[in-house]
């Protein structure tokens, strides 16, 4: 029988500068663990992705990534004091209580992509 089982999955989120992605990851709390060949592995407690030196036109705007947090307010909190929105001139939205059962905020990373940090409440 085959073993099957998976371990990981790690998205290649795209960057448009890539000093400056690094640096907001960093800022926004992840770990670069490594890096080499355009790509810097970024992780925080449990969950990573690849940040990749590469961007094609309009692809940053169209990713979005989902983060599922215990505490949404601790993290809503913890993007103000690092003053994120103003440091990279990137779009922070209001927490919302979303109909699915969810209280939630995004804030997109310099190169446009969106991140939607929230906590399950239903």
């Amino acid at each position: 029988m085959s073993n099957l089982q998976v371990t990981e999955i790690k998205a290649f989120v795209p960057s448009k500068d890539f000093e400056v992605s690094k640096q907001f990851y960093q800022d926004m709390g992840f770990t670069m663990a490594s890096e080499g060949g355009g790509v810097a592995y970024f992780h925080y407690s449990h969950v990573s992705f690849l940040l990749q030196d590469y961007c094609t036109e309009g692809f940053a705007e169209n990713f979005m990534m989902h983060i599922l947090v215990e505490d949404v307010d601790a993290w809503w909190d913890h993007i103000n004091q690092r003053d994120l929105a103003n440091k990279y001139s990137v779009k922070l939205w209001p927490m919302q209580l979303q109909s699915w059962g969810m209280r939630d905020f995004c804030i997109t990373d310099p190169s446009g992509v969106l991140w939607r940090i929230g906590q399950n409440v239903a």
